[in-house]
């Protein structure tokens, strides 16, 4: 067979070769156009070819080789084209390394967890500024100027200069009462309100204590509230909080803003109250302070006293949170350790 037939021969198979995936593709490749392929060879055949006779075989021999090249070309994006189609796009926008979910903080969660249960017996959300003045924090509510009880929490004081008066106490609160304040002299009773968040007090930042933690306060004030209305609300919490099982016990204290005034202790859901290191051996331990609204704090807020009775309690999220899930570190809580964080994922 000639060069020239050898040629027309190639021409004519170059429509019928195909390849259905790369190895295919791969192997054609070889048998057409590599050095010891078909078309390569044709081109030692041309090298003998006499000179005079290398014009009219040296033009179709280079459109036989481009003929092939660009069928080769062709298959390959074909094959191109249906693996895209069949894999999954890639985002490119997105970071090479693995993302993780993130996940709820467990601050979050009890103090959701408190606000649900208090919200089953009529208890509405509210809120207040973290940057107080003097009058919310500790005026209305029955702090004298000279009163010691002023001294029982280290306060941020912020001097406030306006003009040419006299400075103005302006503080970070110490506490959620300042909500209470609020509600009362905007709010006619009957009032029933809890009020979550942030309080700051002077403090040394230990395991046990931090210059910033959380609270939520409660307030209850209607006719013909009680003692004892406050005892069976306080069980309620502590019940639906830490089990059925739960008792707690009223101790008496004082407060400045209610009259008479306790703290709360529930049994130890550890040693069932038999004692243990957690509880100190005494079987109980400490979740909260509460009392009756001392009729001062009514007065001073324009509710009268001898229509209007009512509780206030208030506990710590974090104090609750380290009894529900046994964290003995309250650092931990501001640190964003994901190690600690990612605890809680399943909750």
């Amino acid at each position: 067979m000639t060069i020239q037939e050898k040629i027309a021969a190639l021409q004519q198979q170059v429509n019928d070769i195909k390849a259905q995936n790369a190895a295919e593709l791969e192997a054609l490749r070889i048998k057409y156009l590599a050095k010891k392929g078909e078309i390569t060879q044709l081109y030692e055949e041309f090298r003998a070819i006499p000179k005079e006779e290398k014009a009219a075989i040296g033009a179709p021999l280079n459109q036989l080789k481009q003929l092939y090249e660009s069928r080769f070309r062709e298959m390959k994006d074909q094959l191109g084209a249906a693996v895209a189609a069949a894999t999954p796009r890639e985002d490119l926008t997105r970071t090479p390394d693995p993302l993780e979910l993130g996940t709820r903080h467990p601050l979050s969660l009890v103090r959701e967890e408190i606000i649900d249960i208090f919200s089953r017996i009529g208890f509405t959300v509210a809120d207040g500024p973290e940057v107080e003045d003097d009058k919310h924090v500790f005026s209305l509510l029955n702090f004298a100027p000279e009163h010691p009880a002023r001294d029982m929490q280290d306060t941020f004081f912020i001097e406030k200069t306006e003009g040419e008066q006299k400075p103005t106490d302006v503080l970070l609160r110490t506490h959620t009462s300042s909500v209470q304040t609020r509600v009362m002299l905007n709010q006619k009773p009957p009032i029933r309100v809890l009020c979550p968040g942030r309080v700051y007090r002077n403090e040394a930042i230990s395991a046990r204590a931090h210059c910033f933690f959380h609270q939520i306060e409660g307030l209850y004030i209607d006719k013909n509230v009680s003692f004892a209305d406050l005892r069976e609300v306080l069980l309620y919490f502590a019940k639906e909080m830490f089990g059925e099982d739960t008792k707690i016990r009223l101790r008496p204290s004082y407060f400045p803003f209610t009259e008479p005034s306790a703290e709360m202790d529930i049994s130890c859901d550890i040693c069932g109250g038999k004692g243990c290191s957690f509880c100190k051996g005494t079987g109980w331990v400490e979740i909260l302070g509460c009392g009756m609204v001392d009729p001062n704090v009514l007065e001073a807020c324009g509710i009268d006293s001898k229509v209007y009775t009512g509780y206030a309690f208030g506990l710590g999220v974090e104090r609750i949170t380290n009894l529900k899930y046994r964290v003995k570190d309250l650092r931990l809580f501001s640190e964003n350790d994901v190690r600690f964080l990612r605890q809680f994922k399943s909750c």
